[in-house]
């Protein structure tokens, strides 16, 4: 049985449950933290690290996502050492791909876009990788283009959680890693995808797109989302498939 506890989160009395994260109350509480891999419904996986925090007591910083509170803790949500960090992260992922906004499907409607112009990155500091990255456009409605995939692995969790195909995954380590349809098969050639386009309106970047989509006009239709929970909890009853 969950219990409600009383905490703080930058010097503000809050209450939540104590099955809920640490990223869900700030949330009801009209407090702002950034996440990119992070999606109500789906499980977490604290890829991104954006939504790291300062927790007192703890010698590290925690992503608020995986982090449940407990009576009396004291949270941390926007000092200067977590925005340079999220800064930081926010660069690297930039450098790390080749993300040119300005021919980009998702231009004005990408996710790494808009945390890039809310925590103020205006430049990247770090050199940029220019990695050679495939587009797989072998499908007939969608394509996917890894120049622009940040791994935040919502396609796998949405594909394997909600529809239950389980056609995404990722493969490789590090710098090298990438998401792959059915064990590195062409989009197009999978025998498990059902062409349902979730996997495109979660991705929050241009990786996934539908095709015939000109620049800035790839607009998620997200309005199954809030019910994202409610569909996952379907399975079993116990957000399990």
């Amino acid at each position: 049985m969950a219990r409600v506890v009383t905490l703080k989160i930058n010097d503000q009395d809050v209450t939540g449950r104590d099955d809920e994260s640490i990223l869900d109350i700030a949330r009801q509480h009209g407090i702002f933290i950034p996440t990119l891999c992070h999606l109500d419904g789906l499980y977490d996986i604290g890829a991104c690290r954006l939504c790291l925090v300062e927790v007192k007591g703890f010698r590290k910083l925690t992503p608020a996502c995986a982090t449940y509170p407990t009576e009396g803790m004291e949270v941390q949500t926007d000092s200067e050492r977590l925005v340079a960090y999220r800064r930081t992260i926010i660069e690297m992922l930039f450098s790390e791909g080749n993300h040119i906004c300005s021919v980009c499907v998702s231009n004005g409607h990408c996710d790494l876009q808009y945390l890039a112009s809310r925590l103020g990155v205006d430049h990247i500091r770090v050199p940029h990788l220019n990695p050679k990255r495939n587009v797989d456009a072998s499908h007939a409605r969608f394509a996917l283009d890894e120049n622009r995939c940040i791994l935040c692995t919502r396609c796998v969790r949405v594909c394997e959680q909600i529809e239950g195909a389980q056609t995404w995954g990722t493969m490789d380590r590090g710098i090298m890693s990438r998401v792959i349809t059915d064990m590195d098969q062409p989009w197009g050639d999978s025998q498990t995808c059902t062409s349902c386009g979730k996997c495109v309106q979660v991705c929050p970047t241009g990786a996934i797109f539908e095709k015939g989509r000109a620049v800035s006009e790839m607009i998620k239709r997200r309005e199954f989302l809030p019910y994202l929970a409610s569909m996952r909890n379907g399975k079993n009853g116990h957000g399990e498939r």
